[in-house]
């Protein structure tokens, strides 16, 4: 298969796998399989000096450039949608300016005579080939959109952390690949153009020239930084016109055409086969099904690892279900705990943290001690419960990489207030070695290592295959 063509429009990449053209430039796009383009017009503003109700207003030259630019891309972009490419379009800040539209009005006559220059708003957003009801507004909290998001999922995981949006996309009808978390608004948007096989890609948009992708003494020279971001976006971008070419559908068979008059003999005999083995397969399937339900639950303790939320919650009460305590959630109409568990030694209320970037700071220690009290405050309980905070920090750094998952503060507060303090990940290998194989003295010595904690809980070392276990109380153990 041969090399996919690969244009960039308003924005340049350190690699020789795509060539670059100007916003103003007049190639025609279907020669290309894949387009990058993004609508920058600032070398039309750039030397403005005249304004109109507070922005640029173009002269008339600039003007008639500027439309021309605008409207050959977005005739450009429905073409090469229509016939089958693949465009991906980053949305920068709309820039609104007047432009000259040609047309004059004159009032009096000879030194008295006024001429009224008519101009028209217009827009970068103009070059696309659709009118997007828009909202400026701009920020970098979004996630995938439940429909759509799953194509981009991997230029994603690359680039979410250097995306910025600009606008967000108003109407029903956006097809939306990305939104932001909160209020579900559209960022990003995949569209088709009728039975085309072809797409048009809206993303929010990214700093093509980030100083850090150029040399320090020449701002024409590519640096490391610029060409690794170059060769992760062409990744990217190729394997979403992958994805994308492999979702194309073809035209599917009228009703007519599968009338018995046009069935051939060994079509008949193939669909008695066909059925002999669609049985077969759906046995298969619930046999599959029962296997990948039990793969899941069985690996969802590598929650343990790198979650955070619910997911990490329902992780730790089967993590301490399995070492023997009975677990359950607390919830009425004043409280709800996250995790409250006990076994014949005493009895615990947990909360459960996890952090992208950073430890675990004091504010779940406030949370918990007022949890604590409330607890104490039913009439079913005599004895305040031991404090457990779960804490998952740094939760999406490789282990090797994390520093300490608390802060001091949250150590400090620890200790005064004889608080256990579990880092997650430190829970896995235990969990590990009890789901492998059934110990009991153990998973005894793990449960009184979390009630006798004050600050990290340290579990026992996880006994190798010849280890043997001795079961001491810790509040036997005689000093060392």
């Amino acid at each position: 298969m041969s090399k996919r063509r690969i244009l960039t429009i308003g924005l340049d990449l350190a690699t020789d796998d795509t060539e670059y053209v100007e916003f103003s430039s007049k190639i025609s796009l279907l020669d290309w399989d894949i387009v990058l383009f993004k609508p920058e017009i600032d070398d039309f503003v750039r030397g403005c000096t005249r304004s109109y109700q507070g922005k640029p207003r173009l002269d008339e030259i600039k003007s008639f450039q500027l439309k021309e630019s605008c409207e050959h891309w977005r005739r450009e972009i429905k073409q090469a949608v229509e016939a089958g490419k693949t465009v991906f379009v980053f949305l920068p800040l709309p820039l609104d300016v007047y432009v000259d539209t040609g047309g004059r009005q004159y009032s009096g006559t000879g030194r008295n005579q006024k001429t009224t220059v008519l101009v028209d708003s217009y827009s970068n957003y103009e070059a696309l080939p659709m009118d997007i009801p828009k909202v400026v507004a701009s920020g970098s909290s979004m996630k995938l959109s439940p429909k759509g998001g799953d194509v981009i999922a991997a230029y994603w995981t690359q680039f979410e952390s250097l995306s910025t949006y600009q606008i967000i996309m108003s109407g029903s009808e956006v097809p939306a690949c990305l939104t932001t978390k909160a209020g579900d608004k559209p960022v990003g948007a995949i569209y088709r153009m009728g039975a085309s096989h072809g797409t048009l890609l809206l993303l929010p948009d990214l700093d093509f020239y980030d100083q850090s992708y150029m040399l320090d003494d020449d701002e024409c020279s590519w640096s490391k930084e610029g060409e690794q971001f170059a060769s992760r976006m062409m990744a990217c971008v190729v394997g979403i016109n992958k994805i994308l070419r492999s979702r194309s559908e073809k035209t599917p068979e009228p009703k007519w055409a599968s009338d018995l008059e046009f069935e051939l003999r060994a079509e008949s005999d193939l669909k008695v086969k066909l059925l002999h083995a669609e049985h077969l397969l759906e046995e298969a399937q619930k046999n599959k099904e029962l296997i990948v339900d039990s793969l899941a639950k069985t690996g969802s303790f590598r929650a343990l690892l790198f979650e955070k939320g619910k997911p990490l919650e329902f992780a730790i009460i089967d993590a301490l279900r399995l070492l023997g305590f009975t677990v359950s959630n607390f919830q009425n109409a004043e409280s709800e705990f996250d995790v409250v568990f006990e076994c014949d030694q005493g009895r615990l209320v947990g909360e459960a943290e996890g952090k992208d970037t950073k430890a675990v700071n004091i504010e779940k220690l406030r949370q918990l001690a007022m949890n604590i009290h409330e607890d104490l405050a039913r009439e079913e309980v005599s004895v305040p419960a031991k404090p457990v905070l779960f804490g998952n920090g740094y939760r999406l750094l490789a282990l090797p990489e994390r520093g300490d998952p608390f802060t001091t503060k949250c150590h400090s507060a620890a200790a005064n207030s004889s608080t256990a303090l579990v880092f997650t990940p430190d829970l896995f290998p235990v969990v590990k070695y009890i789901h492998s194989k059934t110990d009991l003295a153990y998973a005894q010595l793990c449960r009184e290592a979390i009630l006798s904690s004050t600050g990290r809980v340290i579990f026992p070392v996880v006994p190798t295959s010849d280890d043997k276990i001795e079961v001491v109380s810790l509040a036997e153990k005689p000093p060392s």
